[in-house]
């Protein structure tokens, strides 16, 4: 039992901590996230606009009762963001890797997360999910 409410805070942790972490460079508009949303064609709403959706998800994932919820809004949000790596910019931004690994972990914690919660989100839509 320890060992799985560790494993959640790790996840939890992890992901929020990504994610809090990119906001300085969004909100500062540091020039590498404007040349990254001036290249997918979303500056400067896309780069404001995915930096607040990743604070409020950061916030959800961290408060346990919104945990499930945080957690989907973030892999959507990773998932955008690994498809723009994957189409138009490349797994290699500014000469790393750094901003794909991490959408790639956030993605994976969230995952994992999400999988875990399914059943408080499942639950706000009235649905009922079968235990296995």
């Amino acid at each position: 039992m320890k060992i799985n409410l560790i494993l959640i805070w790790v996840l939890r942790l992890v992901s929020a901590l990504i994610l809090l972490q990119t906001l300085f460079f969004k909100f500062s508009a540091a020039p590498e996230s404007v040349a990254l949303f001036t290249k997918i064609g979303m500056e400067p709403w896309g780069r404001i606009g995915t930096g607040v959706l990743e604070l409020t998800a950061s916030i959800l994932i961290l408060y346990p009762r919104t945990t499930g919820w945080g957690s989907c809004l973030a892999m959507g949000l990773m998932a955008g963001a690994l498809y723009f790596h994957l189409t138009a910019l490349g797994l290699k931004w500014y000469g790393d890797y750094t901003l794909f690994t991490y959408a790639l972990t956030v993605f994976i914690c969230t995952t994992i997360l999400a999988w875990l919660y399914r059943f408080q989100v499942l639950s706000v839509v009235g649905i009922k999910p079968k235990m296995a």
